[in-house]
């Protein structure tokens, strides 16, 4: 294969990268210092634990554990990430997706097997974010994360109605009385979250009145006090590793996806960056940590984030930090003031969250009108599949290999092969007629001469010569049927292959510019190839020849 660079080509210019204004955020030690920060972020703490405990109490059900195991792990998530996290503000604790993973090794094998599960989970987390791999999260297509945030809130609102339906009568005007002061008393004053505000007056109501309506306490046992370390009780043997891998690295990726996502959000929502790699190994220490006191694993609670940043408008450690140390207030002291508080206050507060959790924006006639279909698709593919499992995870993978393979099929057409084929009488100005996607057009054009319009001029006839340009990046996908798109029996002897507007990206499209060279040469064409880009034409010239 003949090869030739073109360096006298001219290149753009790189654009200049625009430069975004950093907004000013508040740091942990701004908001100690103004009292009024400290009390917003204080206070937007207290309301996210209150939003925590019923469902760490449900989710501990569903994984087949102790109550007092979700709610002490849940302490010990929120500090610790409190601390270590790459994303202020954002709410980790004991969370359902985690705790479904971990159900059915509890049902098989007993609690014995969590604890060396979860440390697994640690490690692999630690691992997977000193590795630098929570830079994959950007390949995470927009429509899945608007799946992502739009089931999330079908899932939130769903799981409030069973507090809400079948219930006895009084519930239903606590439900109104709890929906009319988180909407409307932030209209008088946000000086104190109206969800906060909310629950109190229910929770007083109830008590006072003596109302028979479901409460946090029927979730399940409340008493105080801390256990101590867990025990490990499962032997340290290689049966043990073959029982609980499956299920460490399930705990593993499902948290990890759960945690970046939501740090996505609040980025998006409070429009600060965060460090994802940080965010990820943070997790696996206070996993870990929460495995040997407390006995479970969690990730980010993303109801209880967007309570916590949306409502509750805190932007700093100092939030989770207060939520933490207040949950654990709860679970030693208050126990018996939390088991008060009626379900039915916490589910209208989050059937609030799941409304405003929700892109509306996306789902408007005229936005579903102009965007791609292919993308709403994927946006409701992802919904449909997150509401039929109750697995956010699950969602987004599904939707994620949905939108690569769409994405494929799309790439798999963007190559163009343009023929130009330049014949004439020797003496003529001749132009060149160009064809689309390797289709011959060998019509000659020639301009006027003096002769006439269209005249000829004699002599002996020139030699043919043909240029194909290539046009696109060629990829696995897009040059796979490169080979079909050039007229090996109709060109002349040699022939000129320009790729100054294509780049060489992997070993198969190397591969298909040797299938072209060869075919060229079984015609008895000679093909130069010119044009390559620096990175493509020293990959290009690495690989050729040597592919078999």
């Amino acid at each position: 294969m003949t090869t030739a660079h073109d360096s006298d080509r001219a290149r753009p210019e790189p654009a200049a990268r625009s430069v975004l204004p950093v907004r000013p955020t508040d740091t942990v030690l701004s908001v100690l210092r103004n009292p009024r920060l400290l009390t917003r972020e204080a206070l937007a703490g207290v309301v996210t634990t209150l939003a925590l405990v019923p469902e760490v109490i449900s989710f501990s059900v569903i994984a087949g554990v102790d109550p007092m195991v979700s709610l002490v792990a849940s302490i010990v998530l929120a500090l610790v990430m409190s601390v270590l996290g790459g994303r202020p503000a954002m709410v980790t604790a004991a969370a359902g997706s985690v705790a479904l993973v971990i159900a059915p090794l509890v049902r098989e094998h007993g609690t014995d097997y969590v604890l060396p599960t979860v440390v697994l989970a640690g490690l692999v987390q630690l691992a997977f974010g000193l590795a630098g791999l929570a830079r994959l999260m950007r390949f995470i297509p927009r429509s899945v994360m608007i799946g992502f945030v739009n089931a999330l809130g079908v899932l939130i609102f769903v799981a409030q109605v069973p507090h809400i339906i079948d219930q006895p009568w009084v519930v239903y005007p606590l439900f109104a009385l709890t929906i009319a002061i988180v909407v409307l008393l932030p209209k008088v004053t946000k000086a104190v979250p109206a969800p906060l505000v909310a629950i109190v007056v229910v929770t007083v109501i109830a008590v006072a009145a003596r109302l028979d309506v479901h409460t946090v306490g029927d979730e399940g046992p409340m008493g105080g006090g801390l256990p101590g370390l867990t025990p490990w009780l499962a032997p340290f043997t290689l049966e043990t590793l073959q029982i609980i891998w499956p299920t460490a690295l399930s705990v593993a990726f499902v948290g990890l996806m759960e945690t970046l996502l939501t740090a996505k959000l609040v980025d998006d929502l409070t429009e600060t960056p965060s460090h994802k790699g940080k965010e990820s190994w943070a997790l696996g220490v206070a996993n870990i940590a929460a495995g040997f006191y407390g006995g479970i694993a969690g990730c980010a609670m993303i109801g209880q984030t967007v309570v916590n940043v949306k409502i509750g408008r805190a932007r700093t450690r100092v939030s989770t930090i207060a939520a933490g140390l207040f949950l654990l207030l709860l679970v030693t002291g208050l126990s018996a003031v939390m088991s008060t508080i009626p379900m039915v206050a916490l589910a209208a507060v989050m059937m609030i969250v799941a409304i405003t959790t929700v892109d509306w924006h996306s789902l408007k006639p005229s936005t579903l009108r102009r965007m791609p279909v292919p993308e709403t698709l994927v946006m409701v593919v992802t919904v449909a599949v997150v509401v039929a499992t109750n697995n956010l995870a699950l969602g987004v993978a599904v939707g994620v290999l949905l939108a690569m393979v769409l994405f494929a099929r799309r790439v798999a057409h963007v190559i163009t092969v343009e023929r130009h084929v330049t014949s004439a009488p020797a003496g003529a100005t001749v132009t060149s007629d160009t064809g689309t996607l390797g289709t011959a057009s060998d019509t000659v054009g020639v301009t006027p001469s003096a002769g006439g319009a269209g005249a000829v001029v004699d002599g002996p006839p020139a030699p043919e010569t043909v240029r194909y340009d290539v046009v696109g990046p060629l990829f696995f996908g897009s040059s796979n049927d490169l080979v079909e798109h050039f007229s090996y029996g109709d060109d002349p002897a040699t022939v000129t292959v320009d790729l100054s507007r294509a780049q060489v990206w992997d070993a198969s499209s190397v591969a298909a510019l040797d299938s072209v060279d060869e075919k060229f040469r079984a015609h008895g064409v000679t093909a130069t190839f010119v044009g390559l880009d620096d990175r493509s034409e020293a990959f290009h010239g690495r690989l050729t020849g040597r592919l078999g």
